[in-house]
């Protein structure tokens, strides 16, 4: 493949990254802000030998995703804030069952109806605590076209790598935008693997030392596989009666994430060495971050800006350490105020944190974090 640049818009690069990466099946149902992603989809996955079903609603969507996984094939879903309401006992029966699917919620505002074509960040804490139970997920957070496309592809590899239901956040700003996007002759993708043991020695749910799985055995492949959503042994085998049991694998689910937070990182900074404030922004509210700390240090204030483009696991250690000598750090948000918590957690009681939180659907103007930071 040549290296090509495109003018697209948000929602189609995750189409496109999703397609470069493996995934032939989608399954979903309309809904705005995310519409365009199942529409692009009917038209392109049949030229690559793909599927694609509408289906009734969000929790058949899931479940047909997960079911074609099982299948042996790559495959995604995409919705907003309803229909990923819908979508949470199946997100946590996919963790739960480990199997490796990406959903994309292009987030709009809420709750209930909401602002269907205004854009918030207000699925952030729904995203990892969303499902009942204790497991955990990945989520990845894009500003840009470039990024959304580059998550994407990001998204199906750490799905593959760690069997598990990866969530992508583009927000409505980030998936109407359309700018240019780099599409480069060569990525890595991490290809779906059998496991290395016969099918007569493979026990499914026996982690490796790492406490991930080995391969991911496939239906029609020769391998006995018991996918059930009650907590169970390392044959898959119903163990919900048995406390230690149950306990070591749901322990054995949080920690394959959790013990791998470093390697997860994925942040961006900028002028953080001397900042003595430090803006964090993820989302398209980075944007607007990054355009007001460069007329902050045009005005001769020391400002820096640490983009999250993982939310969760939470990278705790990096910003902890980005942050260390900085006399304040404000969290611009479209929501109440949900990531500056996370912020409030892990840093000392002397450090100031600054929640700017923005409700009703607009962006945060790079003035109004300028003023933020005068403040």
């Amino acid at each position: 493949m040549k290296e090509d640049v495109v003018i697209v818009q948000g929602n189609e690069a995750c189409v496109m990254g999703a397609i470069r990466a493996g995934c032939r099946f989608f399954a979903g149902y309309p809904i705005t802000p995310a519409t365009e992603i199942a529409e692009i989809m009917s038209h392109e996955l049949p030229k690559n030998q793909g599927v694609f079903v509408q289906m009734e609603d969000e929790i058949a969507s899931i479940s047909a995703i997960i079911g074609a996984t099982w299948g042996g094939m790559k495959a995604c879903t995409a919705t907003s804030g309803p229909g990923f309401s819908l979508m949470q006992e199946g997100i946590g029966y996919a963790a739960e069952t480990e199997t490796p699917c990406v959903v994309i919620d292009v987030m709009r505002g809420g709750p209930s109806t909401g602002q269907p074509t205004k854009s918030s960040q207000q699925d952030v804490m729904q995203a990892k605590y969303g499902s009942h139970g204790d497991y955990e997920i990945i989520a990845l957070c894009p500003s840009s076209v470039q990024e959304a496309y580059e998550l994407t592809i990001k998204a199906f590899n750490l799905a593959e790598q760690y069997r598990v239901p990866v969530i992508l956040l583009p927000d409505e700003i980030v998936g109407h935008t359309r700018e240019k996007l780099l599409i480069p002759a060569s990525i890595h993708i991490t290809e779906r693997s059998l496991p290395s043991k016969a099918p007569d020695q493979y026990k499914p749910y026996e982690p490796l030392p790492s406490g991930l799985l080995d391969g991911m055995p496939v239906f029609g492949k020769g391998y006995k596989t018991l996918v059930d959503g009650q907590l169970h042994d390392a044959h898959g085998i119903r163990a919900g009666h048995d406390a230690e049991v149950s306990g070591k694998l749901m322990e054995r689910l949080c920690k394959k994430i959790t013990d791998h937070t470093d390697d997860l990182v994925d942040v961006e900074s900028h002028f953080t060495e001397d900042a003595d404030t430090i803006v964090i922004a993820y989302g398209s509210v980075a944007r607007s971050a990054f355009a007001a700390v460069k007329q902050a240090r045009e005005q001769g204030i020391k400002a820096g800006i640490l983009k999250l483009k993982i939310l969760w696991p939470f990278p705790d250690d990096t910003i902890r350490e980005t942050i260390r000598e900085a006399k304040q750090v404000i969290v611009p948000e479209m929501n109440i105020g949900k990531i500056s918590r996370e912020i409030e957690r892990i840093t000392r009681d002397d450090k100031k944190i600054v929640s700017l939180p923005k409700l009703g659907g607009n962006l945060h103007t790079p003035g109004e974090i300028v003023d933020a930071i005068r403040r």
